[in-house]
């Protein structure tokens, strides 16, 4: 009926559980609030940035499990499994240019590029090794914050031999055995030292302890520039025990320490199978590898109080034997 204000429907019931109706203001506060900056495109899962860099990080973690396609062996650091990243442009560089084996070598996205990151580039092609790109935020996790400069390079486990093999890889030659041991040598540039002399002396082999002993890091590759790839070296759990296996095996031990009692180079069982063991520089050999020697010989130098380091000690020794050998 017109006119009626008490028609049903006209007012809303009392009650209602629309209720009255309020200013979208107070009723969408929550909503209005800022959730902060907008993700960089890099963080966002959707984003087409986002999911390259999840893509590269995934296939730079798996490539970390693959392993190496070489029998063969730095970031400043070692894995768990022996695995060493080496960082840095110049040390980048440097590996690459010794020809240290190596299963890939990662470069941050968008590298300004130098002479440096060309030659790394290069001599990786060259040497057949992976490139991977990888974004900065992992290159800093993988080498533990060191100053990569955007290069890294992934070097394997070096593959150590067994003492008794370098024997018999001599003996296989028909040649007669010529082997060095390392005491306490901590350095991994002595070790490539070393390495390097027994390369061009005629060794057949290095032998270094498992424990407190430098290993076949990215440094000593470098200093023995080329001839690890020649020359094995072995690890010895206990290198006293290794030392008395030798002797058994028909080898004569001589120790290297300046209180011998016999220069080296009047070493007259030189021509028959040897070890030479080369001690630190500071603290020389141990008392249990002293008393394994079957002799201790001495290097003459001028003054009583010098020493030698172990790459030149045994450079020198390894000459009087050869010498004594082609004699």
């Amino acid at each position: 009926m017109a006119g009626n204000s008490r028609r049903q429907g006209a007012v809303r019931k009392t009650g209602s559980k629309k209720g009255p109706t309020v200013g979208s203001g107070g009723q969408r506060r929550r909503a209005l609030e800022g959730k902060g900056p907008t993700p960089k495109a890099i963080d966002r899962p959707a984003h087409k940035a986002g999911r390259k860099a999840a893509f590269i990080a995934k296939k730079a973690a798996s490539a970390n499990t693959v392993s190496p396609k070489r029998s063969s062996p730095p970031r400043r650091g070692t894995d768990k499994e022996g695995r060493e990243l080496v960082a840095g442009r110049n040390s980048v560089v440097e590996a690459l240019r010794a020809s240290i084996p190596a299963t890939a070598l990662y470069v941050a996205e968008r590298i300004e590029s130098d002479d440096r990151v060309k030659e790394a580039l290069k001599l990786s092609a060259e040497l057949g090794i992976p490139l991977l790109e990888s974004p900065r935020t992992e290159l800093d996790r993988m080498t533990d914050g060191a100053i990569h400069q955007g290069l890294a390079l992934q070097v394997p486990p070096y593959d150590y031999a067994d003492v008794p093999a370098l024997v018999r890889r001599a003996r296989n030659k028909g040649e007669v055995p010529l082997l060095l041991a390392l005491d306490g040598v901590t350095d991994p540039r002595n070790l490539g030292a070393v390495i390097r002399s027994a390369g061009a002396f005629g060794a057949h082999g290095v032998i270094v302890p498992e424990r407190r002993a430098a290993g076949m890091t990215a440094s000593a590759w470098k200093t023995a520039a080329g001839a690890a790839a020649r020359i094995p070296v072995a690890r010895a759990t206990n290198l006293t025990r290794a030392l008395v296996a030798l002797k058994e095996d028909g080898v004569f031990v001589a120790g290297l320490d300046g209180s011998g009692p016999v220069d080296v180079g009047s070493l007259e069982v030189g021509t028959d199978p040897i070890c030479l063991v080369v001690g630190s520089e500071g603290k020389g050999l141990s008392r249990l590898v002293r008393e394994t020697c079957d002799l201790v010989v001495r290097i003459p130098i001028a003054a009583s109080t010098e020493s030698l380091n172990a790459g030149i000690a045994a450079s020198i020794a390894l000459y009087e034997v050869a010498k004594r050998r082609s004699a």
